[in-house]
């Protein structure tokens, strides 16, 4: 069994904003790429799980098999069984865990899922050859990223820009990787995976509603977070620099030809 590895410190928390932004996500928008190599009687790992949501659609999809979500945070683990409960699965279960120490015997699960993790690990190739290991021979290790320096976004409102440098300092002064959405392929052949399928895939914000909540949340995050706590503890922002981001998120939301779009690197690895 491997050591723990120090890992990074993450970023985000777990402040409702950034809650707001998990429990939108589905397998369907944040791992379409995996779901054609599901089996009904698969078992799979969920690494990074958060409040539950691509889990339970996971178990879902998986209804002779099981799903087993893991986090770092036992406080969000509460959120994620309450999910479950409320679907009515009972092939998901969830427990603490760290992606550079998996305590699970080698060979265990035939698909070993991350979503938005490895950005904020401190060893993402380490993260890499566990996943591998516990993966059952002709299984699939599956990892989505995102990109933060590939983000782009219309228009140009005065003070995105300054957001967009601030959180990947922040980031790597944590220890974790932002741009990490390019690097997969490349953490991947270090870790020693050589059947490797890189594809990329995005989030795109245009209409009203969708500006209003993806404006909102980061607004919201940039003053109310543990990212806004990191930003002005580590000496990167002052509070008033962030309240100035925070109302430049609020303006770019209510353009009417705003438009945001998030790029993400993905890895479909076969063991």
């Amino acid at each position: 069994m491997s050591k723990p590895q120090e890992t990074a410190v993450y970023t985000h928390g777990h402040h409702e904003s950034v809650l707001r932004s998990h429990t939108w996500r589905t397998a369907a928008n944040s791992a379409a790429y995996l779901l054609g190599a599901l089996k009904p009687h698969m078992r799979i790992l969920d690494i990074g799980c958060g409040p539950g949501t691509i889990t339970a659609d996971l178990a879902a999809l998986v209804p002779e098999g099981r799903v087993t979500g893991v986090d770092r945070a036992p406080e969000v683990l509460e959120q994620a069984r309450a999910t479950a409960a409320g679907r009515g699965l009972t092939n998901v279960d969830f427990a603490v865990a760290d992606v550079h120490a998996l305590n699970y015997p080698d060979d265990t699960f035939c698909v070993v899922h991350a979503h938005q993790v490895l950005q904020h690990v401190g060893d993402p190739v380490q993260a890499l050859r566990e996943m591998r290991r516990v993966t059952k021979p002709g299984g699939f290790i599956a990892v989505r990223d995102s990109d933060y320096a590939a983000m782009t976004w219309y228009p140009a409102v005065p003070g995105l820009a300054d957001w967009l440098a601030l959180y990947r300092r922040v980031a790597r002064a944590n220890g974790g990787e932002p741009d990490a959405g390019r690097r997969l392929k490349s953490w991947a052949l270090a870790a020693g995976l050589t059947d490797i399928t890189a594809t990329s895939g995005t989030w795109t914000y245009s209409t009203a509603e969708e500006r209003r909540w993806w404006g909102g949340l980061w607004a919201d995050r940039t003053v109310a977070s543990s990212y806004a706590e990191r930003a002005t503890e580590g000496g990167h922002a002052s509070t008033a620099e962030l309240r100035a981001i925070s109302a430049a998120w609020r303006r770019w939301a209510e353009q009417e030809d705003g438009w945001f779009a998030v790029l993400h690197g993905e890895i479909l690895c076969r063991k």
